[in-house]
């Protein structure tokens, strides 16, 4: 995999919920820190840094501010230090049930409190002084061992995940992070639970939940008998090994997950570099080299695409296509224009990719017609996890609707039909949309939804009624905006 933007770790971001249920939050006005707020958003968002003295000491940091949170000796505590100091030293001290405990390293009294009347000055940890880690990134991402250097991906054949994947290529690298009763289940891209024995079960099980602990930036999941997940054996077989504290074999990384597609020509054909460095639509199946990796820049909205076989697309002599650039420039950018169920891709010569009567692509069309337009399929997400600016998406609690502010999320079931998308639900019910735009989750039948991809990470939702789905001031999903921007825009 290349290193230039497509091999990224994710900035580990989280909430802290305390024992009534309220999140930790950092105050703009006097810096004051209280935990008052019913919902994960910007200002209870944290990081957690390693100490730069390299002791087991952590610095917890607001995402908002960009200030690290003090404790000093008389148990006062703010969110105002720009540089960490002294007090801001913190140990971690994870439970059995797996909320952690924070510690003031330099003063050894305990944090917590509920509402506005937060302290570090207890002598023994109560209920109050208990947090649940509740991560604020994307849980879909990917997946990889840090002593390996190897990907987490699903083995249909040996019905086992392992790390044993040199690039998470292709959905079976897709894994989801489902955060239930305090702890995290795995979840792989055909919807099971990964148990710690290596086993996949269907229900998140007991033994299918684990505590997540961070060590040096990286995560380690122990399970029910405080045993942790590690790759096993020459396959790396991934299931709770001996060790009851995480060294380097049960440590990984999340990595961002971009989206993978396929693309599919005017003559039916899929796009591939099967048959060397030309990029061409002559392929019935849809394949490693029918798959390519892609990431929308996020300052010019242009695309690049990237092939299985190590190489971007890239514009070459008289309007050529070939997958042999190892380094983004301006030859292997292509603007995206959403017509509908298709898409055109205009390259960096001003003009349209079209399909040859041989099948090679070639940028030399000045119009977009037939063989212009290129069917995308998004092939990494058969279940898809939603979220806009105020939260994520989940179904309203005794309701149809949906709401748009949740800190939790449901998970969805995505199918794909001649360019557009059916969204199923909890209980199996389809998306589909109901009077004055509303957008309902209890289907018999499927409405198309289309997916128009739009910015790094992000994509619009677009209606049958050619409306935008959007989160309304209500909280509640509608299709009723006439831009695929601001609400309308989807981090999946």
């Amino acid at each position: 995999m290349p290193t230039n933007g497509l091999h990224q770790v994710l900035k580990i971001q989280f909430g802290l919920v305390n024992d009534t249920d309220r999140y930790l939050t950092a105050e703009s006005f006097g810096f004051k820190v209280n935990a008052s707020a019913p919902s994960l958003k910007r200002k209870q968002t944290w990081v957690l840094e390693p100490d730069p003295g390299q002791g087991s000491a952590v610095l917890l940091r607001s995402s908002h501010l960009g200030r690290y949170l003090s404790a000093e000796e008389d148990g006062r505590v703010a969110c105002e230090a720009e540089q960490p100091g002294r007090d801001c030293r913190f140990l971690v001290l994870p439970q059995p049930d797996g909320r952690w405990v924070l510690q003031s390293e330099p003063h050894g009294r305990f944090f917590g409190g509920t509402e506005d009347q937060l302290s570090c000055f207890a002598t023994a940890i109560s209920p109050a002084e208990l947090w649940t880690v509740h991560l604020a990134i994307h849980p879909q991402a990917h997946l990889l061992s840090v002593s390996r250097r190897r990907y987490v991906h699903l083995c249909p054949q040996e019905d086992e995940m392992a790390a044993d994947g040199d690039k998470p290529w292709g959905v079976d690298a897709l894994l989801t992070l489902i955060f239930r009763s305090r702890q995290y289940c795995l979840k792989s891209c055909d919807s099971r639970y990964l148990r710690s024995d290596g086993r996949l079960v269907w229900e998140p099980e007991p033994r299918a939940c684990y505590t997540l602990e961070f060590k040096a930036g990286k995560l380690a999941f122990k399970d029910c008998d405080g045993r942790y997940l590690a790759p096993v054996g020459p396959a790396g077989t991934l299931k709770a090994g001996r060790n009851t504290r995480p060294s380097k074999d049960e440590l990984f990384d999340l990595e961002e997950s971009h989206p993978q597609v396929v693309l599919v020509a005017a003559n039916h054909r899929y796009v591939s570099v099967r048959q060397g460095v030309n990029v061409s639509a002559n392929q019935d199946d849809e394949l490693d080299h029918e798959t390519f990796l892609m990431q929308i820049d996020q300052e010019t909205k242009k695309c690049t695409f990237y092939s299985s076989t190590g190489g971007y697309w890239t514009l070459v002599t008289h309007g050529g296509i070939q997958a042999t650039a190892t380094q983004v420039s301006a030859n292997t950018m292509f603007e995206m224009e959403w017509r509908g169920r298709r898409v055109a891709l205009k390259a960096s010569n001003g003009r349209y990719v079209c399909m040859k009567k041989n099948g090679q692509l070639a940028a030399i069309s000045d119009f977009v017609g037939k063989d212009e337009e290129f069917t995308l399929k998004l092939i990494n997400r058969p279940i898809l996890v939603l979220r806009g600016l105020d939260g994520f998406v989940c179904r309203r609690r005794g309701s149809n609707q949906l709401d748009t502010n949740r800190s939790v999320y449901d998970v969805f079931h995505l199918s794909f039909s001649d360019g557009a998308y059916q969204i199923r639900g909890r209980g199996g019910g389809f998306w589909y949309t109901g009077s004055h735009g509303s957008v309902c989750s209890d289907g018999e039948r499927a409405e198309d939804f289309v997916f128009e991809f739009r910015e790094r990470g992000r994509l619009a939702i677009r209606a049958r009624s050619g409306k935008y789905l959007r989160g309304g001031a209500s909280g509640l999903l509608r299709a009723d905006a006439d831009a695929p921007a601001g609400t309308a825009l989807w981090e999946y």
